[in-house]
């Protein structure tokens, strides 16, 4: 049929919710029980970057076990919409995190990390980067 299309229904990936203003970062902990976190992202082609404390339980529990859950949510994480997407995380140097950070909420995150910078240094934040679950 014209106008039809033969594929199924999109799924949405991690860089679709990279979009979103704020994102919960679900890592897990050695028994299996999620925690979950509101984070800043920004897409970087097909993956997402976040921005977190170095010294972060959510990067503690990252570095053990790499899977991850990403959902779009409001600012304190209270409620999330949208799909819930699996995929993979990895600790990334701040400075790739920084600026795809700055690039998507320009003055405000100018301003963010920059003040993090003073209080922590440039060893006191780190990025995280989730591709797909292939």
């Amino acid at each position: 049929m014209p106008g039809c299309s033969t594929l199924g229904p999109m799924t949405a990936t991690v860089a679709d919710i990279a979009d979103a203003q704020y994102v919960m970062l679900t890592t897990y902990k050695r028994d299996g029980t999620p925690v979950s976190s509101p984070l800043w992202a920004a897409r970087d082609g097909d993956t997402m970057l976040l921005w977190t404390v170095t010294d972060s339980w959510k990067v503690k529990r990252l570095r053990r076990n790499n899977q991850v859950l990403v959902q779009a949510c409001n600012t304190s994480g209270s409620k999330t919409t949208g799909p819930q997407v699996a995929g993979l995380g990895e600790v990334v140097d701040r400075t790739v995190a920084v600026d795809a950070i700055n690039r998507k909420y320009g003055l405000v995150g100018r301003f963010t990390t920059f003040g993090s910078r003073l209080r922590r240094g440039t060893d006191g934040t780190i990025g995280i980067r989730v591709r797909d679950v292939v």
